[in-house]
């Protein structure tokens, strides 16, 4: 597990070796929970800062009257939290899509590896931004695009984050939302995602089996999301 935090800080910053040193002392406790398990709540004091070693979770905000906005999919090796490292109490829930292993790390500790170690520091602010301009993208994607282009985009998301690039070979991967939840990220009724899903099938852009989705036209599906992968920042790295 240790390991694995150092690499994650290693993926955004050059770190030393007194940097990776700095990292291998944090203190965390490791948990895994169910799907559908809360992770967070609104309201809630955190105390601690979690990070997904195994499965998907999901940011979700609701209305007064119960109805959901997912704004957000986090995936193995991110921080679900890094806000309330500074905010008092978190704003919106967080949910476990699938079983979740996460290592949940105190808030004092990481605010002290921050002042010990700069270059950590910079790594968790990478982090946050990168996730900013993931969050705008998707605000657009709602506003601005069609059904067809929304599902479309979030795919192609999907395809990158999931598989880490798209040259060369099949893609392929596990999608654990339901029609349902899929909407509430897309701002659609189920029924309306259905419907474009097997449009896309029609168009042999993508193959479904169960849950597992396959790009089979990587271009075409790309040209009809006008998906850019520029706001993913990957491979951001401070040398």
């Amino acid at each position: 597990m240790t390991e694995q935090l150092i690499r994650k800080f290693a993926s955004r910053v050059a770190m030393s070796a007194a940097d990776r040193a700095h990292v291998a002392t944090l203190p965390f406790k490791v948990r895994t929970i169910d799907a559908s398990t809360y992770v967070l709540r609104e309201g809630q004091r955190p105390t601690r800062c979690a990070f997904i070693v195994e499965g998907l979770a999901y940011r979700q905000k609701l209305t007064p009257n119960g109805e959901r906005e997912i704004v957000s999919i986090l995936t193995p090796g991110e921080f679900v939290d890094l806000q309330n490292l500074f905010l008092d109490e978190s704003d919106h829930d967080i949910q476990a899509l699938t079983r979740v292993t996460l290592a949940e790390i105190p808030i004092t500790a990481l605010r002290q590896l921050i002042a010990a170690c700069p270059a950590a520091g910079h790594a968790l602010w990478i982090d946050a931004l990168v996730e900013s301009s993931i969050h705008r993208e998707w605000l657009l994607n709602i506003g601005r695009r069609n059904a067809r282009s929304r599902l479309a985009h979030l795919l192609c998301e999907f395809s990158v984050r999931f598989n880490k690039s798209t040259s060369g070979g099949d893609i392929a991967y596990e999608l654990p939302m339901t029609q349902e939840q899929l909407g509430d990220a897309l701002g659609l009724t189920p029924v309306h995602v259905n419907r474009v899903l097997k449009s896309l099938e029609t168009d042999q852009l993508i193959v479904r089996k169960k849950r597992q989705v396959s790009v089979v036209d990587w271009s075409r599906l790309r040209d009809v999301a006008e998906f850019n992968e520029r706001y993913l920042h990957l491979g951001q790295v401070i040398g």
